[in-house]
This record gives C-alpha cells, structure tokens and sequence, in this order.
C-alpha cells in the first residue's frame, strides 16, 4: 500500500515537472509565431507582387500558389493591423478566393461574394494589391466590394443574405441574352439564416434550370455563434463528409457537393474544376476555418471579426482603446440587471450581440432571457410582438442599418398592432459606422415616420437609461431608443421618468431664438447657444425635444409669443426628418425656421466632424445666418 502511494506521488510530481516543461515549451513556442508575425511583414511579397489581374495567378505553378497563399496572409497583416477591418472573415478565405481566380475567369465569369466582408484576397488577385502592402495606398479601397473600383466586383454590398438573390438575377439575364458565362455566388453559413437567402435557394432550386454555382463557406460562425435548425444539418455534414442524409440543400432539389480542406488551395481547384460550366445550380459545400492562419482570430472569432482600428498582432487588442464608459457597457450592464430582475424580459438579438456590448458571458448568464435568432431581423421584431402578445417584455438590439430590413415586421407586425416591444438602435448617427454601406444617418426618416412608432432621441446617459426602461415597461407604443453617438455625456440634467405624453423640454427659457437640438446633436445646440450670448448679447431659448417621431404642439405655439427664428438640429438626413416636422408646423405662422441636418446622400468613408461641418452645422455659421435675419 506504500510502496503503491509513493509511486503515485513520484507520479504526480513527474506529471508537475512535465506539465510545466510543456507549458514553457507552448509559451517558446507563442512567443517565436508572435515574433516571426513582425518579421514575416518585413518580408517581400515574392509571388503577390508578380500578381497584377486574375490571368497572373493562372499562370502559377501549385508551389507558387502555396506561396501566394503566405504572401497574402501577410499582406493582410499588414493593412488590417494598421488600418483596422474585418479580420477573421478574411483569413480564412485566401484559399478559397485564389482558387476562384485560378479556375474562374473574371469578369466574364461573375462573383458575388455575401456582405463581401471577406474579399480583401480577391481585391489583391484583381489589381489592387498595394492597398494592402503599401501603407500609402490602404485608403485606396474599401472593406466592401465597389464596381467604382474594379470591374470585377459588380456590387456594393455590405449586408448578408444577400449573395445568392443577386446572383439569381445575373443569371436569369444571362440566360435571356444566350451567353454562357459561369455565375458564381459566395456565402457563408452564417448568412444562410437569413430569410432572402433562404428565398434565394428556393427559387434557384425549383425555377432556375442552368448555371449557378453557390459556394457555401461553413466556417461553423456568423459573428457570433450561428443559430437555427439548419446548422444542426450542416453539422452533420461536415462531420459525414458530406455525406449524410439529413441534407438541406437535396431536399429542396439542389445539387450538393463537398469539400472537408476548404483551406486547401489545390483541394479546391479541384473541386472548382469539376463545377466549372455545370448547366444547373449547385451547391459547392466547404468546411473552412475562420481566422485561418492566425492563431488569436481562430481562437476570438467573435472578437476579433472586425476591428475600425489597427491591432497588436501579438495580443489581437486594438492599438486605440477608449478610455472610461461606452454605451456598448452602459447598455449591456443595464439589460443584465433587467433580466435579472424581471423574468418577463427578454432580450433579441438578430445576430449581433455586440452591438451593445453582449459578451458570450453575458449572454450566459441571461440564460433562456437572452435570444439570438440568428441573422434574421424580421423574425426578431415578429417575435417580440409575439412575446408582447402572452404578456413578456421584449427587448430588440441591433444596429440602425440592420432594422432596416425589419422595417415591414415594425410597421406591420408591431405598429399596427401597437404592440409595445422596447427597440434599442445603435449607430443611427453620422458618428457611427462610416462605410456606405452601413450608414445610420437615414434612421429618423425611416422609423419615426411610422404611427403609432415612438422614437426617442436621449441627450445623456442618465436620459438613455431611463428611456430604455420606460421603452420596456410601458404597455402603449413600440418605442425606439437610440444610442448616442457622441459618446457618453453625463451631465447634472435630471431626465424623467415617463415618456408617455410627448412634451419637449425646455432646458434653458430664452427669446428671439430657440434651438431645439435632437438627440446627440443636444450638445451642438449648447454650444451654438453659448455663441450666441457670446455674439449677439441675448440669450436663446434650448429645448430638447426628446421625440424625434413627434411634436410637442403646444411647446412650438408658446415660442411664437417672443422669438423669430427656430433652429432644428438633427443628426441625420434633412428629408423627413425631425427639422421638416418642425418646418411643417410653422408653416402658417410668420417665423422663420432653419433646419441644420444632413443632405439625402450616400455617404462613404467620412470624417463625422468634417461632414458635420461641411453641411453647416457649426455655430460660426449660424450665426453668421442669424445676423442676415435678426434686425437689432
């Protein structure tokens, strides 16, 4: 028995002296691929630099196509942890994009790749490479495909779902016109859990009898974990090969075929090669890595899927961090306490987590009160109104860009029900996201303009929350809460609690001109109403109007005894929006009204402050205006 215990102890100790051999071992080992990170950056990009159009990379041999495989990976090491963009989305789609181009011949054969976040290989492969190994030209090119830069990308495309439907078309128009070129559509599996592209495969399936060939890219992730029934059936098939009977795609009358390396460039040539110039639609089904080729994003999909600043290699952490409070944390604690508190809320999100600030932690520990329905806004706000229905209290998150495709299901499923599910809207405003695509500024001129919608605009982080919790507990509209987009301002004003009644707030009673100042655009109105009484030796009045869906009557009639001019600042697109409100109101009345907005654009790419100030949004401007209108 003690000879048997010291064994076990010598055991042990020599299990303690190798796991920590082991460890240091690991640690030398993450310690040289970090360091080699740096070194291989230095490295010339000996195949790339040869590639200037598709026909180059036809013309390599399969060793020098491995190499183009580490020369890309490192090309796009060096953009995105200096310029920031999607990161795991793109690394484990370098294969995938060279075997395309190595097979296909674009432009004639057409691509369309799904949000098309991940196509930064197929930008280098097709002429744009030095936006990507030469620092100076990184603003040359956009995160997205654009036919402004390339004729091989058609679209510009920046929300999911959308690949298959698109590619449906051009090869509907291809079979009237009796060309023959291969239509080639690239989604992720994540995407798949949207209803267009569910809309898509099931025409495709039954009504379109020629080429289409659909690349499915299962990296088993959407930006978050993937959600819905159909993962349960690409699980099974990744994990038969391919081969199980529980298949999506056969049993709505799709062709399927799969490939296990989808990370392999010559596996997929192959397989490429044999779908070339099919004549029906097919589905090509491959099992790729996300993050492929660096270590941290394959381990932080999530986190490191996109990132609007550049990244320390070595610890995946962005080189500029905000310091003190956001509202991604203000919001996320809040809605955790909620939960915790009321079992009737329930929080929705339509695959995007992290839009407030939702960490896999979080999202545990609310438990079965936290839903993610995958990447399907629709069924997001249907749902909430069903939950709202048998007496829940539903929460929706999401971004501004992204509700927009749910605006049918808030006119219809919500609104005309007047069902009072609590929306929160992150980046409705011109601070937030930049790219075209994803655009915020249109948020008030599509959802305030809809009955019985209440769209609340707060101006602080003490007005925010309480908002948010008046959004869950009242039992009369679907209410909107928009996120601020200034950052977090959190002043001595003290906000209601009720937003029952619409009543706009009169922060500072003044005469001859009042400023009613929207939302995050409060603090403009502030300072324009310090120039003033700095300028023009009289105080204005400045409201905050707090409803960006409606108007406070009663308020607007009162400032007709004693001022001339009304100021409407917005953060957001002048037609329909809050300012035209106003302007309609006083129509009949002898008064001028100024709106300071946005012009009804498509912005791409913008400096926040440079737009603001180039659409006259400053207060040397105004008052520049004031003085050609006030007579003293």
């Amino acid at each position: 028995m003690n000879s048997g215990k010291k064994i076990l102890k010598e055991q042990k100790n020599n299990d303690k002296i190798n796991n920590t051999n082991n460890n240091k071992d690991n640690k030398n080992r993450e310690n040289r691929e970090k360091n080699n990170y740096d070194k291989e950056i230095e490295v010339s990009y000996k195949i790339l630099n040869k590639i200037n159009n598709p026909t180059d990379v036809k013309r390599l041999k399969h060793k020098e196509l491995d190499e183009l495989t580490k020369d890309v990976r490192k090309a796009l090491f060096n953009r995105l942890s200096k310029y920031g963009g999607h990161i795991a989305s793109n690394f484990g789609t370098v294969e995938l994009e060279i075997a395309m181009h190595y097979v296909f011949n674009s432009p004639i054969d057409k691509f369309v790749f799904d949000v098309s976040h991940q196509t930064y290989t197929h930008k280098m492969l097709t002429g744009r490479r030095e936006a990507f190994t030469n620092d100076e030209h990184f603003k040359d090119c956009t995160g997205f495909t654009n036919p402004e830069e390339s004729e091989h990308d058609l679209f510009n495309i920046g929300h999911t779902s959308t690949s298959i439907s698109l590619a449906t078309g051009l090869a509907k128009e291809r079979d009237i016109k009796c060309t023959h070129e291969n239509i080639v559509a690239v989604i992720g599996d994540g995407a798949l859990s949207g209803g267009e592209a569910m809309e898509a495969l099931n025409f495709a399936a039954s009504e379109l009898n020629s080429n289409l060939i659909i690349i499915v890219n299962d990296n088993n992730m959407a930006i978050a974990e993937v959600h819905g029934g159909i993962y349960k059936s690409l699980k099974e098939l990744r994990e038969t090969n391919g081969k199980s009977k529980n298949n999506f795609f056969k049993a709505i009358g799709l062709d399927y075929i799969y490939e296990e390396e989808g990370n392999n460039v010559h596996k997929l040539i192959k397989v490429l090669e044999k779908v070339k110039d099919i004549d029906h639609p097919v589905i090509v089904h491959i099992h790729t890595i996300k993050g492929k080729g660096y270590k941290l994003a394959e381990e932080h999909e999530e986190a490191l899927h996109n990132l609007h600043t550049g990244f320390d290699i070595k610890t995946g952490k962005p080189e500029i961090q905000k310091q003190g409070e956001n509202y991604k944390k203000i919001t996320a604690k809040f809605l955790l306490d909620k939960v915790k508190k009321d079992k009737n809320v329930t929080v929705i999100t339509p695959g995007m987590p992290s839009s407030v600030g939702l960490t896999p932690d979080i999202r545990k520990e609310m438990g079965k009160q936290y839903v993610d329905v995958g990447i399907a806004e629709e069924q997001a706000i249907a749902m909430a109104s069903g939950i709202v229905k048998n007496g829940g209290k539903p929460v929706v998150v999401s971004n501004a860009t992204f509700f927009q495709r749910a605006y049918d299901q808030i006119s219809q499923d919500a609104a005309i029900n007047n069902n009072p599910i609590a929306i929160i809207m992150n980046f409705g405003s011109c601070y937030g996201q930049t790219d075209i695509t994803h655009i915020g500024i249109f948020t008030n001129s599509i959802f305030a303009n809809i009955p019985n919608v209440r769209v609340l605009a707060p101006t602080s982080k003490k007005e925010y929350l309480k908002m948010i919790n008046y959004a869950i507990e009242q039992r009369n509209h679907p209410t909107i809460v928009l996120v601020p987009g200034n950052g977090v301002c959190d002043d001595n004003r003290k906000p209601d609690e009720d937003y029952s009644n619409v009543k706009f707030k009169v922060e500072q009673k003044g005469e001859k001109v009042a400023i009613i100042a929207l939302g995050d655009f409060y603090q403009k109105g502030e300072d324009l109403s310090k120039a003033i009484e700095n300028n023009m030796n009289f105080k204005p009045t400045l409201i905050n109007p707090r409803f960006s869906s409606d108007l406070d009557e009663k308020i607007l009639k009162e400032l007709l005894k004693n001022h001339n001019v009304i100021i409407t600042l917005e953060d957001g697109i002048l037609s329909g929006g809050f300012g035209e409100k106003v302007a309609g109101f006083y129509g009949e009345y002898d008064i001028k009204v100024l709106n300071y907005g946005l012009r009804k654009e498509f912005y791409d790419r913008y400096d926040p402050e440079t737009l603001i100030s180039s659409s006259g949004i400053t207060s040397e401007n105004i008052i520049k205006k004031l003085k050609s209108i006030l007579i003293f």
